[in-house]
């Protein structure tokens, strides 16, 4: 991928959670289109990392950038709202409300965003053929599997056209098939709708679908870096 101007940066960059240092000084600069994967052990601070650079948590020394907004200048009410209206969530259990159905769930974030009922059904409707999920429409989440409710969350996720995909190890919970396909998925979507994607994983075989991957050790990106294979 060619290297121009950062969409995401993030310049040294200090977290803490009482007296456990979860940052220290981390940079890293994602470039528009781009799906990025970070890995780490456990407690190395990936997960953080990926909190301060969709603004919902916000470092103590450092700077995150998305093009020429600060989040660290802006209010907890504005970074809700750019959350909203520019930012894709998946995280490793779907998150889906129990009550709704699969074709509400993925409504659900063009409604709050103020579309009318019917408009954001009718824009909800395709994702179940594009992500494989067609016939769950009127299935709520205890009706589905956990790979069909990834992805039905990806769709929630992905009908806003954000700018970026954050992605927490969105195949955690998964058996390998079932995470297989929702990466496929995932990645083929992203790229239809050229979004950015920033993916944390542990796992290398998830990691092998992004076009780059980072190391995180004790709260800094590693130099270690290699390009995905896929």
């Amino acid at each position: 991928m060619k290297e121009g101007r950062p969409l995401l940066r993030a310049s040294g960059v200090h977290k803490s959670f009482g007296e456990v240092q979860a940052l220290r000084g981390a940079d890293l600069a994602v470039q528009p289109g781009e799906i990025l994967a970070i890995m780490g052990p456990s407690g190395s601070g990936k997960s953080t990392l990926l909190h301060c650079l969709a603004g919902i948590l916000v470092p103590e020394k450092g700077e995150v950038w998305l093009e020429d907004t600060k989040l660290n200048d802006l209010s907890e009410e504005a970074r809700t709202k750019l959350r909203r209206e520019q930012y894709g969530f998946v995280f490793q259990f779907g998150q889906l409300v129990p009550e709704l159905t699969a074709l509400e769930n993925i409504a659900l974030s063009l409604l709050l965003a103020g579309q009318k009922r019917s408009e954001a059904f009718a824009a909800s409707e395709p994702w179940f053929d594009q992500l494989d999920i067609r016939g769950l429409e009127n299935r709520r989440a205890g009706e589905i599997s956990g790979g069909q409710a990834q992805r039905v969350a990806l769709a929630r996720a992905l009908v806003l056209k954000p700018k970026v995909l954050f992605a927490d190890e969105p195949t955690g919970s998964l058996d390998t098939l079932a995470g297989e396909k929702v990466m496929e998925l995932l990645t083929k979507a992203t790229k239809d709708q050229q979004t950015t994607v920033v993916l944390v994983t542990h796992d290398a075989r998830v990691a092998a679908y992004a076009d780059r991957e980072v190391i995180v050790r004790d709260g800094t990106i590693s130099k270690a870096e290699r390009r995905g294979n896929v």
